[in-house]
């Protein structure tokens, strides 16, 4: 009867936010579904600085209607949105303070940030209908900062995903049936570019919405890579902070408690001017002031100037992390920026850091320290989990006998001891356990400090996000690895522009190409590589900088894309219908 109950109570709910998301749209003013007039063109199509300074041109209403209407027909395309606070939004805009650097701005939100009277479901149906009370600290510095949330975005259920969706259902092969609205919170948010592709994750429906042209900045989190993977997936911009740099607190998780590998706020935009005036707007409002998490550093100019004053620098390239080596399309992104440096007169060079397959495996062990009991735990009879973290919490419920027998078949029979690592000690710890995987992660990080002053002696660092370009919906049940975990274990601040876009002529695997000699993980990774079905996908690059650099990886960013387009090669974004 328990059964039936939890049963009943997870449809009734999921059918009540997709009603609800429904009936806030289709009772918006009829504004917001005219078509993109002149004037509306003129602001999309105008940095948010800009906005800012020119009140007398650009009322706040104005700009909310024009992105208003642009978020609403992203959602017709790519179901990116959850929560429509865009008639709030039209109160909000009314009482606005006199001067703030965001004023006017509309600012999308992740799913999991706090706004008072909305949900925060993380798309889980235990999570909805209770609202929050009142707004999180990054809310109020951002209404503070004169800025106007208008719309929450989709995410994976458990967050534990390069995809976005929520309660889906599968077939063998790529076809991909959606469940009824009964079933599902907010469904598959899909890739702007193609829509047989996933929009990346845990950040997907920002980067969707953002890529789409429905917004200029919006905010993410990001412990894995969930805002630089959608960002390389979706071709826009993100900035992935270190931990005490911008705001942590007011957020729904599926992993409260979980500091093995922090969580932090970050911001996302559709250029690389927002996302620098966007980053250093928040922290010209002192966000310390707001959340004891943060540290009381201001927006150093200094360290923008140095990086940008035309000094030479020295670069240094990781090609391969040791664990997936990076496909065509993306390694022809990377060579694309490393020549383009070295053409104006930089200092480019390959690094070999410390192993960064060992950085993986302490990061898998200490992000999933509880047995995966935390994610589980909001679940409901029914509900669908994804098919990343259903691996992960099967590795580790999994018997230790027989996880043992399995790690020696891969290890010693396959000879995958990248596989076999990430498997042997997947399991629940103790706090003894935990506290040595600890302290191994601050040795580890020791190493990397002393690596990088000592040995590299490098400005900043250029990877790839990913070692692929977007994936097609349903990869992760194939996938053992998320992108962008570099900076993760160190709590380096990483930086993620889009490059270029996959081409078919170009991109292809060699002849020479041998599957079976992959690792598992790299396996997972390139089942779905195919650059005829990516054709036109984006491609980006990740500057990585060390601990609290985000002044500095973001004038590297600026560099970079300002010699690309000295050359003609500036990343196009998608046309806004």
């Amino acid at each position: 009867m328990l059964v039936l109950s939890d049963l009943f109570r997870h449809r009734r709910d999921c059918r009540r936010k997709q009603e609800e998301r429904a009936s806030r749209i289709s009772n918006l003013p009829s504004t917001y579904l005219d078509p993109i007039d002149r004037h509306d063109r003129e602001i999309l199509d105008t940095p948010i600085e800009s906005l800012v300074q020119n009140r007398a041109t650009f009322a706040p209403i104005d700009i909310l209607r024009s992105y208003g209407k642009v978020a609403i027909k992203a959602q017709h395309a790519t179901n990116c949105l959850t929560e429509v606070m865009i008639q709030e939004a039209e109160g909000w805009s009314k009482h606005l303070p006199e001067k703030g650097p965001l004023r006017g701005i509309p600012v999308s939100l992740k799913d999991t940030v706090m706004v008072g009277g909305f949900d925060s479901s993380v798309a889980y149906s235990s999570f909805t209908g209770k609202p929050k009370e009142q707004d999180g600290p990054m809310v109020r510095l951002l209404k503070d900062a004169g800025a106007l949330p208008y719309v929450k975005t989709n995410c994976p259920i458990t967050l534990l995903s390069f995809e976005s969706a929520n309660d889906v259902s599968t077939q063998s092969g790529a076809r991909m049936i959606t469940a009824t609205y009964k079933a599902q919170v907010w469904g598959r948010t899909t890739n702007p570019h193609n829509s047989k592709f996933s929009p990346g994750g845990s950040t997907g429906g920002e980067s969707a919405l953002l890529a789409f042209g429905g917004g200029r900045i919006g905010i993410g989190s990001d412990v894995a890579g969930s805002v630089r993977l959608p960002a390389h997936f979706s071709g826009m911009y993100a900035l992935r902070c270190s931990t005490g740099r911008w705001p942590k607190m007011g957020m729904s998780t599926s992993m409260s408690g979980q500091e093995g590998v922090p969580s932090v706020f970050s911001p996302m935009a559709r250029t690389l001017g927002d996302l620098s005036y966007f980053t250093r707007s928040i922290l010209t409002m002192q966000p310390w002031k707001y959340d004891h998490s943060v540290h009381p550093i201001g927006w150093r100019p200094e360290d923008w100037t140095r990086m940008t004053k035309g000094q030479r620098l020295r670069i240094g390239v990781m090609r391969d992390d040791g664990v997936v080596t990076p496909s065509p399309a993306c390694a022809r992104a990377l060579d694309t920026v490393v020549s383009t440096l070295q053409a104006e007169g930089h200092d480019v060079f390959e690094v070999h850091p410390p192993s960064p397959s060992e950085g993986l495996v302490l990061a898998s062990q200490l992000l999933n320290s509880d047995g995966c009991q935390t994610f589980l735990s909001p679940f409901r009879v029914g509900e669908w989990n994804d098919p990343g973290a259903a691996q992960l919490s099967f590795w580790a419920r999994l018997p230790r006998p027989f996880k043992y027998f399995y790690y020696l078949w891969v290890r010693y029979v396959r000879h995958d001891d990248i596989w076999a690592g990430l498997l042997k000690d997947f399991h629940a710890k103790s706090a003894f356990e935990q506290w040595k995987l600890v302290a191994r992660r601050e040795a580890y990080r020791a190493r990397w400090h002393d690596w990088w002053q000592e040995e590299a002696k490098i400005d900043v660092m250029l990877t790839v996000p990913n070692a692929t370009p977007a994936l097609p919906h349903n990869a992760m049940q194939d996938a053992k690895k998320q992108g962008g975990s570099l900076p993760l274990k160190l709590d380096y601040t990483a930086g993620v522009l889009p490059i270029t876009h996959v081409d078919r002529s170009l991109d292809g695997l060699p002849p020479t190409f041998d599957f079976g000699a992959l690792n598992g993980v790299a396996q997972g990774s390139y089942l779905h590589y195919d650059a005829e079905q990516m054709h036109g996908l984006p491609v980006g690059v990740q500057v990585v900088g060390q601990r609290l650099q985000e002044e500095r990886v973001l004038a590297m960013m600026e560099r970079i894309e300002t010699a690309l387009e000295k050359r003609g090669e500036k990343y196009e974004l998608l046309n806004i219908e």
